[in-house]
């Protein structure tokens, strides 16, 4: 298996490991934000880090393109790996996180169709909410979540954000290599 391969898997594969143990340990609660930004930063690593022992590991010339291709076969297997788990943690282990954020998003929502102010700007922001109720209204607004919050969806959101954020990653780690630490003399 190629060293590029191995290291997007193995960083996967830790930051799975610290995503159990917060979930074991409670320690971050329903705040997503510090393993979403541990999940960026794993890929970066991963690009980084496999891209840097491939580059090592065979001394000779090559492009731009092919490191670009090098540092994406680091980036995708993290991709994989992880967007795969996120649909098995948020449908097998902790199923209560999304009803929790469903749950969070109806009373936030019921709150702001008991606000007459509120409840105004939210039938002119819609045509079709002038002639409907508030209960209506209600029942139309909180089908959004539903659907967003599904383990399916989350999976895919992440599998196609990782990508984009891998692509670019890799691209701007090229850039950086190339420019200061591979560079030729």
């Amino acid at each position: 298996m190629r060293i590029t391969v191995k290291t997007g898997m193995i960083t996967a594969l830790v930051w799975i490991g610290i995503k159990m143990l917060a979930f074991a340990t409670g320690i971050v609660g329903s705040n997503v934000v510090p393993l979403v930004m541990l999940n960026i930063l794993g890929v970066l690593l991963a690009i980084s880090i496999g891209l840097f022992l491939h580059k090592k590991k065979t001394m000779e010339d090559s492009n731009a393109l092919l490191d670009i291709k090098n540092a994406m076969s680091a980036g995708v297997p993290y991709v994989m790996l992880v967007s795969i788990f996120l649909y098995f943690y948020y449908a097998k282990i902790d199923p209560e996180f999304n009803a929790h954020q469903i749950a969070e998003f109806e009373t936030t929502l019921q709150r702001d169709l008991d606000d007459p102010i509120k409840f105004q700007q939210i039938k002119e922001s819609n045509e079709d909410f002038e002639v409907k109720s508030k209960k209506e209204i209600y029942d139309t607004l909180r089908s959004g979540p539903r659907a967003f919050y599904s383990p399916g969806s989350t999976m895919a959101i992440s599998m196609l954000s990782l990508l984009l954020l891998a692509t670019l990653n890799s691209i701007f780690v090229t850039i950086v290599y190339r420019k200061f630490i591979f560079r030729r003399q």
